[in-house]
């Protein structure tokens, strides 16, 4: 398999998740702003959607959208414990979790990357972000991990987004649990691994 990836971006996450699953995959790196890869190739032709990740299965498919490939990989490797069974109820916390960083967290994130936004919106989406990330720190209290004592790919995704917060000095100041969580995330050798592959570290 191959994921292609940008250094840092939301492909980060499935980039740990295999490497804590235990999963050789190549990486290609690409050029999000002329939208071609190490090698050379057309990305919009792997990915018409033009973004990261893009995770190229053996048979020669490909799948999009960060959570989908956090579970495909996870779900590779069942006895890593990345993803709890399907059709358990844990599975249903571990897409509840996906969904909230990818659709409240993640997508508010978007805008702030762009640089001709306006101050006044820049700070807006700043203070939103703040909101939703006080939401996570209260659903963590007393939890070592996204969903209890295990790492999960929820926690792949999460540990990126804060990556982002540290990034563009969003004061989180103050959300113990999330800065708790942050720090046991960053010290697993796995995503010490992905930083260093992504040459972040």
């Amino acid at each position: 398999m191959k994921l292609y990836y940008a250094p840092g971006a939301c492909s980060l996450a499935p980039h740990i998740v295999a490497n804590e699953a235990g999963i050789r995959v190549d990486l290609e790196k690409v050029d999000l702003k002329t939208k071609k890869t190490e090698s050379g190739k057309d990305f919009l032709a792997i990915n018409p959607k033009g973004y990261v990740p893009a995770l190229e299965l053996d048979d020669g498919q490909v799948l999009t959208e960060g959570p989908a490939v956090d579970q495909y990989l996870a779900d590779r490797e069942p006895s890593s414990g990345l993803a709890p069974p399907n059709g358990t109820l844990e599975r249903y916390r571990l897409q509840e979790w996906l969904g909230f960083i990818n659709s409240e967290i993640h997508k508010t994130f978007g805008m702030l990357f762009g640089s001709a936004l306006p101050d006044a919106v820049r700070q807006e989406r700043i203070e939103t972000l703040k909101k939703r990330f006080a939401v996570a720190d209260r659903l963590l209290a007393g939890k070592s991990y996204v969903l209890g004592d295990r790492f999960t790919a929820a926690d792949a995704y999460l540990f990126v987004m804060l990556r982002w917060a540290d990034h563009m000095k969003i004061d989180l100041s103050g959300m113990s649990q999330l800065k708790a969580i942050q720090g046991r995330i960053a010290a697993r050798p796995a995503v010490q691994n992905a930083l260093k592959e992504e040459g972040l570290a």
